[in-house]
This record gives structure tokens, C-alpha cells and sequence, in this order.
């Protein structure tokens, strides 16, 4: 209490400051005993008396207790949730119309794992189930079971399950012994099952058909119940007893497994079972020990020794890996003799197949073109197992187009064929004027040719009468001075000159050409004119009766003398300049006759 509030209580007398203090001494026993009686402490207890005192309820002092209040309530019964379910359902539907991401969220979490846990568990039986099909897929007992199967109507992985299984403990019965009523059941998944409690019932009844029936010791009664492959083990005990449904020939030992279970549950649930009135939640706990008793065991592969299987398949594998070395070599040469036939002009491949380790191919080829069989042994493949059908077709290739040109026309060396993509054949070089005319007709019937350029051709013959021309006009013919004869050695050069002008004189002819060849003969400036002159035509005459005499027709050669009148184009010395005015000099003239 503060000071000032002090100061406002107004003073008292001895007498009552007596009274007071005394009965304040009186209240604080009385608040010692009152706590010491509800067991609270006295500060609470105060407050307490205080909120007695007030007839008003704050939502403050609702919110504190309201935890406690319901963790209260819901340790008496089950009251509490069952009110609480349709006011929470109804709050989840609000929340979901509202906004559905808030629940989402919430439940992400949860929903992940829950979902995680789902498959995992369902991929382990999965495996589980194929591992003991697959195990026993290729045996002979597994055509049986397959058979089984069919006639059955079940499943071969259930027939499989059913023929290596040495016992399964299928259902679990917890039963009370009074009543007969059932206390809890737990089954194995996949098994089909009926109603418990009329199986229950069952398994009571027969018990006491057997003591009602029978003359049994007190405490005794059925152990086992055999229907088909299933046998029914039961284990008592003082008021509640355990009834296991089996497939298979389960051993003895486990019937120690079962006593162990009633003895657990009689251990932790000896009064509820005894109190038992119809209420079977209170048993969900026993579960777990009861799930001890769900055994499965199935038969243990006997060890076999695989050494000669895996010889067999070993061997089995080389030879498999050889043939298929073989195999596969086999077609990539395959493959590659095709892809060098269809890359070879002049050559269609049309079909090609394999059959019984024979190669079968059909097609057409240019006669010109590369003969198939090198490929066969450029790839290296059998030729006896590849069986080839070539059917002859001409080719318009440009390629097999110019080879049956050189093979029609024989062309010279001194001549170039070239064809284009569009058929022309372009000719250039030299030839004779026969092999021209002749090429001229015959191109017309070569295959793909359409046309024919000659205008790069020149005859040979004209190229021979312009060598001869030139070979006949550098002769020079030196004489000496005052007179007709020949300088010493000149005489060397008339037969080369004269066989020079029997040839150029002969292709004239054969070109229809209209030559001439003048024979001019020359003096130096000694002398007169008239003299010169005379001495320049005798010169002349000479060289002419000297052709004239070697068989020459003289009617296209000319004697010309010019004196010093047409000097020779030399730079020479003044010396080597009057020598070389006595000469004789020739001069070619060709013309058309049409000219």
C-alpha cells in the first residue's frame, strides 16, 4: 500500500487498533487454512475470493483458462471433439471459400511426405512380389503354376506367393472369453477376409459345442481347427484369448509367440478386459503386440552350384558376340559397296536386299562405266555370297557422253573434246581437213550431243602450208659476184628447199588452194643497171631450172630479178651488206580459187 493511501485513513483509537490487529491476525489463519485445505497457495487463493467477489467475467480471464479447461475436458470422454467436429468442418469450408491456398500451404508440408511414404511402401511390395516371380519365371515348376493360375483365376504372382510360402499368419482374432464378443483384428494386406466379429462368434460357439458336447477338464479347449490349407491355432488365456488364421504348416514355435501376445495383453490390459462392457477402443493400443504375431516365412532357395550355367552361358555370349561381330562387319561392308555403287556415274542402283546370308542387288549400268565387281573387292566382301543383275542403259552424262565421241570420231591428239551439261560438243585444236568433214557428219549420231562447235578447229593442213610458207621464205641462196654460180655450201641447202616446196606445192592442192612461189634473184650496186638486171634474172633462172629438174612443177614458181633494187631487211656490215645483195630470195602467195 502507497503512502498517500495512508495518509487517508483517519486515525484510530488504542482500543481499536487493537480490535483491528486482532482480527487481521484471525483473516490470515483463516487464509492459511483455507489454502492449506484446497491446496492452493495463498496469493491465488486471493485472487480467487476476488473474482468471486466480482460477478463480472473479462474475456482476459477466459482466454487464460481456457486451455487448461479443454485439456481438462478432454481426459474425462470424447464429448468434447464429438461437439467440436461439425463447428471445425464448418470452419474449413469457410476458410476454403475463401481463399483454398491458406489450407494448401498449411497442408503442403504434410501432404509431401504422407505421400513419399505411400509409394516408398508400395515400391518395396511391389519389388518384393516381382522378386519372388521372376525368381521362379523360367523354371519348369513355374509353367505349372502358371497353368495353376489359369485354372484357378488368380494371379501367377499370388500362385507363386502360395507354393513358396512356408506359413503366413493371414488374420489375428483377440477375443473375450465371457462375452465372445471381439476385442480387436488385424489382417495381412491382399488377403480377402469376413466379418471378424462373425468369425468371433464362430470360434466361440464351437468352443462351447466342444465343452457342452464333450467331457473337458476345466480350462481346457480347442487348440487347433484345420479347414483345407488354412489352420486355426487358439492360445487362452484367464479371460481373453487369441485365435490365429494360417496358411501353410506353421511350426511350434510359434505358439510361443502367441502366449507371449495374451500374456502381454492380460499383463496391460488385465482390468479393462475384465471391466469389458462393449467398448473396443480402449483395446487399440494392444495393436502393436498382436502385430508380433503376423509372421510370414517363406521357403529358402536351395543353394545350387551354376558352375557349369555359367559356362553355357559364357560360351553362349562369345559365340553370340562373334556372330554379331561378323554379322555387323558383314553390313558395314554391305553398306559401304552400296554407297560406292551410288556414288559411281553411269551406275542406278534400283534394288538391293539380304537374304540367308546372300546379297542381292538389281540395277542398271552405263557399258562405259566401272565394272561393280572391283567394289566387291575393294570392300572386302565375299563376292560368291553378292548376287548382282545389271541391266545396260546409255548414260548422258557429260563424262560417258565425251568417251563415245573419242570413241565414234578418233579425234588426233592435236585435237580437245569437251562436252557441256547441255549436250555441246565444243572441238578445238588442229585437224585434218578429212577427219573435219568426216566429224561434221558423224556427230549427229552420238547420244546427247546437240550440238556441234568447231569454230576453235583449224585444219592441220593450213597449219603445215603456213610452216612450209615460212620454211620457203627465210631460204636465202648467196652466190658469187659476177656470176651465176653458187657460193660454197650454199648448194647444201637446195634439197631441204626443194622437198619444202614439193610438200607446201602438194597440200595446195589438197586444200583447192591457189599458191605461187616466186624465185627472185639479186645483185649488189657494182655495175650498171641493165647489166645487173640481166645478171639478177639468170640467177633466178637458175634456182627455177634447178626445181625443175628435181621433178617439180614449175607452173606455180616465178623467175624474178630486181637487180639491187629490193635490198635484204638485215642490219649487216658494209662488207656482209655486198655479199648478201648477191642472193636469191623467195616469196609465197596463197589465195582461195575462188579468189
Amino acid at each position: 500500500m502507497s503512502d498517500s493511501s495512508m495518509n487517508q485513513i483517519p486515525k484510530a483509537s488504542p482500543e481499536g487498533l487493537k480490535s483491528n490487529s486482532k482480527a487481521s491476525e484471525i483473516k490470515d489463519e483463516l487464509t492459511i487454512l483455507r489454502s492449506l485445505l484446497l491446496d492452493i497457495e495463498p496469493t491465488k487463493l486471493e485472487k480467487l475470493y476476488e473474482r468471486l467477489e466480482n460477478p463480472e467475467i473479462k474475456p482476459e480471464d477466459i482466454s487464460k483458462m481456457l486451455p487448461e479447461a479443454v485439456i481438462l475436458r478432454s481426459k474425462q470422454d470424447k464429448q468434447l471433439g464429438e461437439v467440436m467436429v461439425s463447428t471445425v468442418e464448418e470452419a474449413i469450408q469457410v476458410s476454403v471459400k475463401q481463399d483454398h491456398n491458406v489450407l494448401a500451404e498449411t497442408l503442403f508440408p504434410i501432404i509431401g511426405p504422407a505421400t513419399r511414404k505411400a509409394i516408398s511402401t508400395a515400391l518395396e511390395e511391389m519389388i518384393q512380389s516381382l522378386n519372388q516371380t521372376l525368381e521362379h519365371s523360367l523354371s519348369f515348376q513355374s509353367f505349372q503354376w502358371r497353368l495353376e493360375a489359369q485354372r484357378t483365376g488368380k494371379s501367377f504372382a499370388e500362385i507363386v506367393l502360395l507354393r513358396t510360402l512356408l506359413y503366413r499368419v493371414e488374420q489375428v482374432f483377440l477375443i473375450h472369453k465371457e462375452s465372445g464378443l471381439l476385442l480387436q483384428h488385424l489382417v495381412v494386406k491382399q488377403v480377402t477376409i469376413q466379418d471378424p466379429d462373425l468369425v468371433a462368434a464362430m470360434l466361440t460357439a464351437i468352443q462351447d459345442f466342444i465343452k457342452d458336447s464333450f467331457t473337458v477338464q476345466k480350462g481346457d479347449g480347442i487348440k487347433s481347427l484345420r479347414f483345407g490349407e488354412v489352420t486355426i491355432w487358439i492360445e487362452e488365456g484367464p479371460q481373453a484369448l487369441i485365435a490365429a488364421m494360417i496358411r501353410g504348416n506353421p511350426p511350434q514355435e510359434l505358439r510361443l509367440v502367441l502366449q507371449e501376445a495374451i500374456e502381454k495383453i492380460h499383463l496391460k490390459f488385465s482390468q479393462e478386459i475384465k471391466d469389458f462392457a462393449g467398448d473396443t477402443e480402449i483395446f487399440d493400443v494392444s495393436k502393436p503386440d498382436l502385430e508380433d504375431c503376423l509372421v510370414v516365412k517363406y521357403k529358402s532357395a536351395a543353394k545350387k552350384n551354376y558352375t557349369y550355367t555359367w559356362i553355357l552361358l559364357g560360351v553362349m555370349a562369345i559365340a553370340f558376340g562373334t556372330w554379331g561381330f561378323f554379322t555387323i562387319r558383314e553390313q558395314l561392308r554391305w553398306r559401304a559397296y552400296l554407297q560406292k555403287l551410288n556414288s559411281q556415274p553411269g551406275i542406278v542402283v534400283i534394288n538391293s536386299q539380304q537374304s540367308f546370308g546372300k546379297y542381292f542387288i538389281r540395277g542398271m549400268r552405263d557399258p562405259l562405266a566401272v565394272d561393280p565387281n572391283t567394289f566387291i573387292q575393294q570392300t572386302n566382301l565375299n563376292p560368291k555370297t553378292v548376287i548382282s543383275q545389271w541391266q545396260p542403259y546409255l548414260s548422258l552424262e557429260p563424262e560417258f557422253t565425251t568417251k563415245r565421241v573419242k570413241q565414234l570420231l578418233h579425234p588426233p591428239p592435236t585435237v580437245s573434246l569437251q562436252v557441256d551439261k547441255n549436250g555441246i560438243l565444243n572441238v578445238t585444236g588442229y585437224a585434218s581437213r578429212q577427219w573435219i568433214l568426216q566429224a561434221r557428219k558423224l556427230w549427229t549420231f552420238i547420244p546427247g550431243i546437240t550440238q556441234f562447235q568447231d569454230k576453235n578447229l583449224g585444219e592441220i593442213e593450213l597449219s603445215q602450208l603456213e610452216e612450209y610458207k615460212k620454211q620457203i621464205e627465210q631460204k636465202i641462196l648467196f652466190f658469187v659476184e659476177g656470176t651465176v654460180e653458187l657460193s660454197s655450201g650454199e648448194v647444201s641447202k637446195l634439197p631441204n628447199l626443194t622437198l619444202s616446196i614439193r610438200n607446201f606445192l602438194n597440200i595446195a592442192k589438197s586444200l583447192e588452194k591457189d599458191v605461187q612461189i616466186q624465185i627472185i634473184g639479186h645483185t649488189n650496186n657494182t655495175g650498171t643497171e641493165q647489166t645487173n638486171m640481166l645478171l639478177s634474172q639468170a640467177r633466178a633462172e637458175k634456182i627455177l631450172s634447178y626445181f625443175k629438174f628435181q621433178g617439180i612443177n614449175t607452173k606455180q614458181l616465178q623467175a624474178i630479178g630486181v637487180s639491187y633494187n629490193q635490198p635484204l631487211q638485215l642490219q649487216l656490215t658494209p662488207d656482209s651488206q655486198n655479199i648478201s645483195s648477191r642472193r636469191v630470195s623467195f616469196k609465197v602467195f596463197i589465195a582461195n580459187k575462188s579468189d
